[in-house]
C-alpha cells in the first residue's frame, strides 16, 4: 500500500476514536478500549546511509541491524529503536518534528558532540517544563533533542 493510502486509512480509522478524559483510554466506534503503551521505534529517512550511520554511532547509538551499505539500519535506544531507511536523492522532506532522547548528563554529552566536530543548534539550557536539553540536527535535517529531567 502506498504512503498516501496508509495515511488515508490511518486518518479514516482515527475518525471513529473517542478520547475520554476520565481514564486516558481511547475507545473506537465499536466500543473497544485501547491505550497506546509505548513507542517501539522511530524511523528516519536518509539520503546517505553511511554518513547517517557514522553520525549516530558517533553519538553512541548501538547498531543491532544493518550498517553503512544497508537499505535499513536499526539502533538500540534503551528498550526501543531508532531506525534509518535509505531514500533516493529525489525524495525530499521538510521539517517533520523532533525526536527527544533522554541522556544522563546533557552537558557532558553536548561537550562530546562539539569535540567530535559537530555544531549543536543550541547550548544546554533549563526549560520551564523541568528538563535540561539541547538540540542537534542530523546530516539529513532531522531534529534531535537530548534531555535530562531537572532534579
Amino acid at each position: 500500500m502506498s504512503e498516501l493510502g496508509q495515511s488515508r486509512r490511518f486518518r479514516d480509522a482515527l475518525r471513529g476514536v473517542r478520547f475520554t478524559p476520565n481514564n486516558g483510554h481511547a475507545s473506537n466506534a465499536l466500543g473497544i478500549s485501547a491505550m497506546i503503551e509505548s513507542i517501539s521505534a522511530v524511523t528516519l529517512a536518509t539520503h546517505d546511509m553511511s554518513r547517517a550511520v557514522r553520525f549516530y554511532r558517533m553519538l553512541g547509538f548501538e547498531i543491532v541491524h544493518g550498517g553503512d551499505d544497508a537499505a535499513f539500519t536499526s539502533f538500540r535506544v534503551g528498550t526501543n529503536y531508532l531506525n534509518l531507511v535509505a531514500q533516493p536523492a529525489e525524495r525530499n522532506w521538510s521539517w517533520w518534528g523532533r525526536v527527544i532522547f533522554y541522556h544522563s548528563d546533557v552537558d557532558a554529552f553536548h561537550a562530546c558532540v562539539v569535540a567530535a566536530g559537530y555544531r549543536p543548534d543550541t547550548a544546554p539550557r533549563d526549560a520551564e517544563w523541568g528538563e535540561r536539553f539541547f538540540h542537534l540536527t542530523d546530516p539529513d535535517g532531522h531534529e534531535l533533542s537530548f534531555a535530562s529531567p531537572l532534579r
